[in-house]
């Protein structure tokens, strides 16, 4: 199945000029993508409480703020880059009292709509359009006259413009540049929770269990930690430049051998099944279920994670050999 794909030429930036948008939100996409929009041309404001510590950021970049009522109020799109965990006491509280037909609501993860933490009503536009990175680098390359590849879906089009509009917005932050792919709310959930369990998990949890088994055979610390961790960004970049191939391109015989041979011994039919009763789990709840129960409980999951991974000797071993790399903090 082909995928549509929609760059500049596809979007017609004026849909989007003449109407007023509502970041609410300024982390790392909230202020990238006001500050791009601005850029466009786009009548932006921001919407953040007024005990954020960020107002003060938005505003010394010239961006107007007031609380988030009042910016949903004020605009015709409201974009909800507030923090995952907690959009659904946004949108309750600021958002959803002052929805009018014709409004468009705007979200950059399908998770809240996916799994029924916000419900629109039906006289609005439900729109999506996911970066396929962070904010910094969705900002960087804007600037520098290049975009980040986007997935975009419309889950309602009340007003019959819903496309439209969306892919305006996307050329507005530069993500026509690079391409749009169009998917559905639940496509993207779904494939977004599943990498960051799954792969990015995975991934650390790989690394920290190499470093173990280094160190338990009587390697250094040191020596395990640039083994299993700091090589890993030569991999990364190769991988983002040249996918798969890209990372066997930049291999020796030795190491290509040895991990078309051996890396199926880690990664076998026990992880494969493993991974298939994640996305299990994403698909009928069960995920989303114990992480509202865990961040209504007040987080006592993640909080014991977060702790357990903070102790583990990887992180020792990481601090003190970057320690020694000042252009590490640069």
């Amino acid at each position: 199945m082909t995928t549509p794909v929609y760059f500049d030429d596809d979007a017609d930036l004026s849909l989007l000029t003449r109407r007023k948008v509502a970041v609410i939100g300024y982390g790392d996409h909230g202020a990238a993508q006001a500050l791009c929009l601005r850029d466009s041309g786009v009548d932006v404001r921001m919407g953040l409480p007024p005990t954020s510590v960020n107002r003060s950021r938005a505003q010394d970049e010239g961006l107007p703020v007031c609380t988030p009522s009042e910016a949903a109020a004020e605009a015709d799109v409201i974009v909800m880059l507030a923090p995952l965990a907690l959009q659904r006491f946004v949108y309750e509280q600021a958002v959803a009292p002052v929805l009018a037909p014709g409004k468009a609501l705007l979200f950059t993860d399908g998770f809240p709509i996916r799994y029924g933490l916000v419900t629109p009503p039906p006289a609005v536009d439900v729109l999506l359009l996911a970066p396929m990175g962070d904010g910094a680098l969705l900002r960087r390359q804007y600037l520098d006259g290049k975009g980040q590849p986007c997935l975009v879906a419309v889950e309602a089009d009340a007003s019959g413009g819903a496309w439209g509009l969306l892919l305006a917005y996307a050329k507005g932050v530069g993500a026509t540049r690079a391409g749009v792919r169009a998917t559905t709310f639940a496509a993207q959930a779904e494939a977004a929770r599943f990498a960051e369990q799954a792969i990015v998990g995975g991934t650390l949890e790989l690394v920290r269990a190499g470093f173990t088994t280094l160190t338990s055979a009587g390697l250094s610390p040191d020596v395990a930690y640039l083994a299993c961790v700091h090589q890993l960004q030569t991999m990364a970049e190769d991988l983002y430049a040249g996918g798969l191939a890209g990372v066997a391109a930049g291999a020796s015989e030795v190491a290509r051998f040895g991990a078309a041979t051996r890396g199926p011994r880690v990664v076998g039919e026990t992880a494969a099944d493993a991974l298939r009763q994640v996305f299990a789990e994403l698909r009928d709840g069960t995920f989303v279920a114990e992480w509202v129960a865990d961040e209504d409980a007040g987080r006592p999951k993640l909080t014991a994670a977060d702790e357990a991974a903070a102790v583990h000797p990887v992180e020792a071993a990481g601090a003190a050999l970057r320690g020694t790399m000042s252009w590490l903090d640069a």
